[in-house]
């Protein structure tokens, strides 16, 4: 947190003058929702097909690999959209990710969406049980945090691989099922964090847990039945875990992680958080979509994410110079990141 004392309410002050403007930033254009998800589809899929298929070391397959890991990461980054989402709101759009995106990446939106909106939350933000806050489960100060956090990263695809391939057995008991849904259900490395189960809809949930069971299923039988080499499993392996690799790039520098583990006010949630304006070569990779605006996100968690950049213009306009919302912004990604290497 910063030392300087903050002036009181400044936050309040700040959302005010956004719903003040004349400007409706919360107003939700559909088509770029589908325009980035349809074209970023298509590339990374074209792109990982040409990896699978290209000869093996070739430079076509690493063009190929280089362009599917880079889209795959920007269409997946969008389950972060279809989270904030109200329950209503473009259901179209949120079929269509999971038919076209969650499913076929083994990704649904209901393993996010629930422990996302718990990040979000005033009780859990900075808490042991927070489950996106990085100190959690990688202590700040040694590289060997680091080594280890991402090890584990890389065996995260192969551990949801298996989830979704033995989900059926998670029906066999009620009991088995809600410990399933509380402590396996959520794409976090917080082994703390427990998903709270009485909100889920529960059909929907076993419609696309069981969807993933299919698509994991066939990723061997194709092996096995002869259709596709046994080289199409570690190569889909060695796509999702830089994808999931580059996620949590990202997520070491969307906060300072300051919090020492007890619950935060809202100012100093707020202040825990990043903006970034620059569009150096990492913060450009890690941050697609304008979601480098990620503080000005956590107080307005439902503004859509093509207008993040404006309203952040507009505030920076508007607000007074001494304006602690100011303090926000951020050099690059390796400014803050570089945090997890220092006690």
């Amino acid at each position: 947190m910063s030392s300087a004392p903050l002036p009181v309410d400044w936050v309040r002050d700040v959302r005010a003058k956004l719903k003040d403007a004349d400007q409706d930033f919360h107003q939700v254009k559909p088509i770029i929702y589908w325009r980035d998800m349809l074209v970023s589809g298509a590339i990374a899929y074209g792109s990982a097909t040409v990896f699978m298929l290209a000869e093996p070391f070739s430079v076509w397959q690493l063009v190929g690999y280089v362009f599917a890991v880079f889209w795959l990461y920007r269409v997946g980054s969008l389950v972060h959209e279809v989270a904030h989402l109200g329950g209503h709101e473009q259901t179209s759009f949120k079929v269509a990710w999971n038919l076209l995106i969650g499913i076929p990446t083994l990704t649904p939106s209901t393993f996010f969406t629930g422990h996302h909106r718990d990040h979000h939350s005033q009780k859990v933000y900075g808490t042991p049980e927070d489950p996106e806050y990085v100190v959690n489960v990688c202590p700040r100060g040694s590289v060997m945090n680091l080594v280890l956090y991402f090890l584990f990263v890389a065996v995260f695809p192969l551990v949801v691989f298996l989830r979704f391939l033995l989900a059926p057995l998670t029906f066999i008991t009620p009991g088995i099922r809600d410990f399933t849904l509380r402590h396996l259900s959520a794409f976090t490395f917080n082994y703390k964090y427990q998903r709270p189960i009485g909100a889920i809809d529960r059909k929907t949930f076993a419609w696309l847990e069981l969807a993933c069971f299919v698509r994991a299923l066939l990723i061997p039988l194709a092996v096995f039945g002869g259709i596709h080499p046994w080289t199409r499993m570690p190569m889909l392996y060695v796509l999702g875990a830089t994808v999931v690799v580059m996620n949590q790039l990202r997520q070491l520098a969307d906060h300072h992680f300051e919090g020492d583990g007890d619950r935060l006010s809202v100012s100093e949630h707020i202040m825990d958080s990043c903006n970034y304006v620059g569009r150096d070569p990492l913060t450009w990779l890690f941050f697609p979509f304008a979601i480098q605006y990620h503080a000005l996100h956590h107080m307005f968690p439902s503004l859509p994410y093509h207008n993040l950049a404006f309203a952040h213009n507009y505030l920076m306009k508007e607000l007074p110079v001494d304006s602690p919302y100011r303090q926000l912004v951020q050099p690059g990604w390796w400014s803050v990141a570089v945090k997890m290497l220092r006690k």
